[in-house]
């Protein structure tokens, strides 16, 4: 395993990636505001490139690779929007990716990957089924195996939004980001912690995933559990390095059910315009539940990606 990232191999990899990751905007909305009772400040990370921050991570992977091992292609596992990342962020560099994926996977991603050029293998549903599969293709190709969340090289991509969201917007009082695997999470504390010390991290988890917040609780992982939640981003188990972050950094775990996600994705669309997706909405979802913690307070949501299915909105009639 790569050591785990610091601020610098923040900072190098937002030089690495700036000609190729776009600077996504600060949005701001005063009728949000008056109903999260603070200053709310939204990084909009469904606008990067591939609709989602996980171009970054994956950006920064593909372009740390010397030149011998970028011949042989990369290789990961996905339910989509990292897969989508990987295999852009491959093209840009003209090398081969390989993504592994689900079944059942949200069809709108799958077709993102497909359309970026990467060659699709299929598993089973599961953590288990997702990492055999990989390993195996591993094997047969020479590939590069970059992790969604682990990998070293993602977690300091990741941790770029939160840098480009600081520097936009000064010392914030808090940061809100969603949490799955902990890529993004793990990426952003590094990142505020260099930059905003006194600003609290707070990790939107759904209520049918809430591994980290149970591992976090217990000071240990505790990732056997079979997810059950809308926020198909998020389905992952947290990672051995990112749980390590999040527990130096103080990050705290707030737990949210699905309809409080489905209803922070239809106001993010009705009031503020964004379309976002459940695995993104959670975050605002998250401010809107614990209105007590961010009241007053200046506050950065990470709106992490909007790679939403049109044809299975979660507010459509059945």
């Amino acid at each position: 395993m790569l050591p785990l990232p610091d601020f610098d191999a923040v900072l190098a990899a937002a030089a690495r990636i700036a000609p190729h990751a776009h600077a996504t905007p600060v949005l701001t909305s005063r009728s949000l505001d008056e109903l999260a009772g603070a200053r709310v400040h939204l990084k909009a990370e469904h606008l990067q490139r591939v609709g989602a921050f996980k171009f970054r991570g994956a950006c920064n992977a593909v372009w740390s690779l010397d030149e011998a091992t970028a011949a042989r292609g990369v290789v990961t596992h996905s339910s989509g929007n990292h897969g989508a990342a990987l295999a852009l962020a491959a093209r840009t560099r003209g090398i081969p990716c390989h993504v592994v994926v689900p079944e059942g996977a949200v069809a709108a991603k799958l077709a993102s990957i497909q359309r970026y050029g990467a060659v699709l293998h299929r598993c089973a549903p599961g953590i288990a089924a997702r990492e055999a599969t990989c390993a195996q293709v591993q094997a047969d190709t020479g590939a590069e195996l970059v992790h969604p969340y682990t990998d070293a090289r993602v977690i300091a991509g990741q941790g770029t939004a939160t840098l480009e969201l600081l520097n936009a917007t000064g010392a914030l009082d808090a940061l809100v980001v969603p949490v799955g695997g902990g890529g993004l999470a793990s990426g952003t504390a590094i990142a505020a912690a260099a930059l905003a010390p006194g600003c609290r991290i707070f990790l939107a988890e759904p209520a049918g995933a809430a591994d980290a917040a149970r591992s976090l609780a217990a000071g240990e992982r505790r990732v056997d559990f079979v997810p059950d939640t809308i926020c198909d981003g998020l389905r992952g188990t947290l990672g051995e390095p990112n749980f390590e972050l999040l527990r130096r950094f103080d990050a705290q775990p707030i737990v949210v059910e699905d309809a409080e996600t489905v209803a922070a994705m239809r106001l993010l669309w009705q009031v503020a315009k964004q379309v976002v997706e459940p695995s993104s909405a959670i975050a605002l979802a998250a401010v809107l539940q614990r209105r007590e913690i961010f009241a007053g307070l200046r506050v950065g949501i990470v709106l992490s990606g909007g790679n939403v299915d049109l044809d299975a909105l979660p507010w459509s009639a059945a």
